[in-house]
């Protein structure tokens, strides 16, 4: 089970390391162009959570994330023991929780840059811990409906 722990830490040390390149590297609002017109790297800030809802309510955050920390870790260790799916989807929540809430405590802001323009329309800028958290919301969902659809097929 603890190499679970160690894949959340791998997101983390990952999402910090390309957070301080940008912090170090760019100065806000700098863009450094990819693909043009379809992916940039862009140093940004936001106080809030996805597309900059809550704006500036740190405390909030700080709640929001220790209890939900606490819920991946319980269902991790109550849950995720018989399947691999499972684990490695609360992982990327884990890690992706985390990485976001290091920001929120030193920095008072989260630092995102993958900026894409998708069929025209402009992505609200992220990172990586934010694309862990949607990756691993993905798979629970995905496991979720295969558990029900087998469930479904052991009811015929």
């Amino acid at each position: 089970m603890y190499i679970y722990y160690i894949f959340a830490l791998i997101i983390i040390g990952i999402d910090q390391l390309t957070k301080w390149l940008v912090v170090k590297n760019m100065e806000l609002g700098e863009e450094i162009t990819i693909i043009n017109q379809f992916f940039s790297l862009t140093s940004h800030r936001n106080t809030g959570a996805a597309w900059g809802i809550l704006e500036g309510q740190m405390a909030f955050f700080y709640i929001v994330t220790v209890v939900v920390v606490a819920g991946i870790i319980f269902y991790m260790q109550r849950y995720a023991k018989d399947s691999r799916g499972l684990a490695i989807a609360l992982s990327l929540l884990l890690g992706g929780a985390i990485g976001n809430f290091i920001d929120r405590l030193f920095r008072q802001e989260v630092v995102d840059f993958f900026d894409f323009i998708i069929f025209g329309y402009d992505f609200p800028i992220f990172n990586i811990a934010d694309s862990s958290l949607v990756i691993g919301v993905f798979l629970i969902i995905i496991l979720t409906i295969i558990d029900e659809l087998k469930k479904g097929k052991g009811k015929k």
